[in-house]
């Protein structure tokens, strides 16, 4: 295997056995088609055997560490913590983006920094080695670079509710989204919003759409929230 996917190895902590699971884990539907490969080379597979072993032992750790919670707030619990954006975070955590197959013109349109392609990749990721290690493994991966902090990824399922809660409790002023600027063509388009409370500017964000801009607007204002409440 090249030398980069052993680098990968080490920052994952894990050692394949099988290392063409790991391939198969990154390559990219994109780049199948581009070399026309058979459909099954691509980690779409891996990617759906992945999302149910990360919503078990996601599932197993709420149930363990939340043990009055009603289980529609387990369900929400979850979902924020394994939603796109948050496995987005722990694959960039990794630089998984920078080892996956892809299409020229998925490479091209920065398919490697896009939130849909690495944080698929990452489900196929625990699914190869789900299949090379067993759950054990599996699941101290998940523990490890998912689980790992929990509170904060549970903020990007819906940070503009959360801040509109925390708005509410310590401030009069309502919040505004402003949209500063948005760049790119239209098949790979940047948008630019900051947060504003009365005359307050707070947290920037960066999006491929003006919801997602907003929503990193938003998780960044709450993080620095947090600290003035603390304090």
């Amino acid at each position: 295997m090249e030398k980069d996917y052993q680098k990968l190895m080490e920052e994952i902590k894990y050692r394949f056995h099988d290392e063409k699971l790991l391939l198969n884990a990154l390559r990219h539907s994109s780049y199948i088609n581009e070399h026309n490969l058979p459909k099954e080379d691509s980690n779409e597979r891996l990617e759906f055997l992945g999302d149910a072993v990360l919503e078990l032992i996601s599932s197993e750790f709420l149930f363990y560490e939340h043990p009055g919670m009603a289980e529609g707030n387990l369900t929400k619990q979850r979902a924020s913590m394994v939603c796109e954006p948050a496995l987005a975070y722990s694959a960039r955590k990794i630089n998984l983006g920078d080892y996956l197959y892809l299409g020229k013109g998925e490479d091209n349109t920065g398919g490697r920094k896009r939130d849909s392609v690495t944080s698929d990749a990452f489900e196929a990721l625990i699914g190869a080695i789900y299949l090379d290690g067993g759950l054990a493994s599996a699941k101290e991966f998940i523990h490890q670079f998912v689980l790992d902090d929990a509170e904060k990824k549970k903020l990007f399922y819906d940070s503009k509710t959360i801040l509109q809660e925390l708005i509410q409790s310590n401030y009069k002023d309502p919040i505004e989204y402003i949209l500063l600027g948005e760049e790119g063509p239209d098949h790979d388009k940047s948008f630019y919003a900051q947060v504003k409370v009365g005359k307050q500017t707070f947290g920037k964000g960066k999006g491929r759409t003006k919801k997602a801009a907003e929503q990193e607007a938003a998780y960044h204002t709450i993080l620095s929230l947090n600290k003035k409440i603390k304090r």
